[in-house]
């Protein structure tokens, strides 16, 4: 769709859309228990609400136009928020653009990553402390988060904001329960890999590694 094109209609690209991305998320994620499904369901929220207003009907224009008065018109560009409303122009919407998927990208990585080792791992019967997760207990968490606060930058909508935290909250909990059936399992040594490998972001040193890690697959 040309950025000058009118904002919405298209919805067999937003069907199109929503497919590649729920297959990428269960593909990597595979919940095994409802509650990792229950989670995924509320990534599956985000991206249904995401590309509806995207290539669908864009609610957040309507709302910002309609009830508060926004001068916004109901253009495919429009929909780079923060460029349309700090009037940054195509520049500025293109770079916005950029920005956000460079984001997407990095944290899809980390999720793809973050799966081949855990599985490699599972096949040796051993803790996963390498790689990512000898950076990060939760790598492919903190791509979830990246990757989802990168559409965010992209293309922010009303529907997506109000997910984003609770993604992330429902995600912190989740990591919660399955350390404790980690330390259940590995005892003291998964005790000793918390106190040494942060949660989700990296310690200070090692986010010049994190950045610049190179995914196998």
């Amino acid at each position: 769709m040309h950025d000058d094109a009118p904002a919405g209609g298209t919805w067999e690209f937003t069907a199109v859309m929503v497919v590649i991305a729920s297959w990428i998320l269960y593909r990597y994620m595979a919940p095994q228990r409802w509650r990792g499904w229950a989670r995924a369901g509320l990534i599956q929220a985000f991206i249904i609400a995401l590309y509806a207003e995207m290539y669908g009907f864009p609610l957040t224009i309507y709302v910002l136009s309609g009830f508060l008065g926004l001068d916004i018109p109901w253009l495919h560009q429009s929909g780079h928020l923060w460029a349309t409303l700090f009037g940054w122009g195509h520049t500025g919407a293109m770079l916005e653009m950029l920005f956000g998927y460079a984001i997407v990208f990095f944290g899809i990585s980390l999720l793809i990553e973050g799966w081949r080792e855990v599985y490699q791992a599972t096949q040796a019967e051993r803790l996963a402390t390498t790689g990512l997760y000898g950076l990060v207990r939760h790598p492919q968490y903190t791509g979830i988060f990246l990757a989802l606060f990168g559409q965010l930058i992209h293309w922010p909508t009303i529907p997506t904001v109000v997910l984003f935290p609770i993604v992330v909250w429902a995600y912190y909990r989740l990591a919660n329960r399955e350390e404790n059936e980690m330390i259940e399992n590995f005892g003291a040594a998964y005790r000793n890999y918390q106190d040494s490998i942060p949660m989700f972001f990296p310690h200070m040193a090692n986010w010049k590694r994190f950045l610049g890690f190179q995914p196998m697959y």
